[in-house]
């Protein structure tokens, strides 16, 4: 898992802020004024990786946001999550899957509409932890063998991809094939510099947290998961066997039934 620390769908599309929307549906939306969820996909994937939790959460009378997360830098992915956020009238629940629960932890100190962190097979960094770090921090992650040939940047950093023949048993081995092999195609890379780089003081000590991870991760180990979950006083865990790296996508249901769970504390 270490071997890669040096060399790691959802309707309109709004501005450049927004990866998509999905508002309520008008009949749900008459009731209570319910958080807007903003969902924040992790590396190796996009905001499409939301889509069956979304539908649900829309489904369920919640406004819900997929926002784009460029794989850059913590910092700069924080500061552009951070604006969709700010921009939000109301309270927030802000989920993020894998290195986007770094950008959630540190987005979430930017403004005062916050009120729940949602980890879905998510890092949960204390202060100058990194992505990389966490995930060699217990066996199992095997990662950094299923990586591609990196991409060489202008700055010096390197663009990381899965070798696309090894995307399905890594990143979605309880997904089907086909539908592995789609996401394979269209996973979009993250800078070595953003895994290895420093996160900030984060919001997980000041905000309520609930996490779901799948006990079948290859890309962060369970442990971990396990570990980072117990760290930030989950309010709730959930842990699903089987369940691969990307288990919003395979299940959906049981990860927007955490996050409405989450969704219904605020008041």
């Amino acid at each position: 898992m270490t071997s890669f620390i040096k060399p790691l769908s959802i309707a309109a599309v709004v501005g450049t802020l927004f990866a998509s929307v999905v508002p309520a549906s008008p009949a749900s939306a008459a009731g209570a004024v319910k958080p807007t969820i903003v969902l924040v996909h992790g590396a190796f994937a996009d905001a499409s990786s939301w889509d069956g939790v979304a539908a649900i959460l829309a489904k369920d009378g919640y406004t819900v946001i997929g926002a784009a997360n460029h794989l850059r830098s913590v910092k700069s992915d924080a500061d552009s999550v951070a604006r969709v956020v700010n921009s939000v009238p109301g309270s927030v629940v802000l989920v993020g899957h894998s290195y986007g629960g770094s950008v959630i932890s540190a987005a979430a100190q930017a403004g005062g509409n916050v009120k729940a962190l949602v980890y879905v097979a998510a890092f949960a960094p204390d202060a100058g932890e990194t992505a990389a770090g966490l995930s060699g921090k217990y066996p199992g992650g095997t990662l950094g063998t299923a990586l591609a040939k990196p991409v060489p940047l202008a700055d010096g950093s390197n663009d990381l991809f899965i070798e696309q023949a090894k995307f399905h048993d890594q990143f979605a081995a309880d997904l089907p094939a086909a539908k592995a092999r789609l996401m394979a195609v269209g996973q979009r890379p993250i800078t070595d510099a953003a895994l290895n780089e420093a996160s900030p003081a984060p919001a997980w000590k000041g905000i309520p947290s609930w996490f779901v991870y799948g006990k079948a991760d290859k890309n962060i180990p369970a442990e971990a998961l396990a570990f980072m979950a117990k760290r930030a006083n989950a309010k709730k865990t959930v842990v699903i066997d089987g369940a691969s790296h990307v288990v919003m996508s395979s299940h959906p249901a049981e990860v927007a039934k955490l996050i409405e769970e989450a969704a219904g504390s605020v008041k």
